[in-house]
């Protein structure tokens, strides 16, 4: 696979879009090479993180299944009208 070749300055404005592109890419100066950025494999999701996420989000559905929205809607409005701070 042949290197994309950008100017340093290129390179430092478009840093985020190099490093999720699979395209290697030579950082120039004045027209002659200083580097080349060579992105490895990205590893995928571990099954362990997957599941930690989806056991985090059922802990957050059970603290708040009852929760009324209306009430909270209604408390929060009374609040913002008295001007007092929203405290957890």
């Amino acid at each position: 696979m042949a290197a994309l070749k950008v100017g340093v300055r290129e390179f430092r404005e478009r840093i985020a879009s190099f490093l999720e592109s699979d395209t290697p890419v030579a950082v120039t100066r004045r027209g002659e090479t200083l580097g080349v950025y060579v992105p490895t494999r990205r590893r995928r999701r571990k099954a362990a993180e997957v599941s930690e996420l989806r056991a985090a989000a059922d802990r957050l559905a059970e603290a708040l299944s009852d929760v009324d929205e209306e009430e909270l809607v209604a408390e929060f409005k009374e609040m913002r009208r008295r001007g007092t701070a929203v405290k957890s």
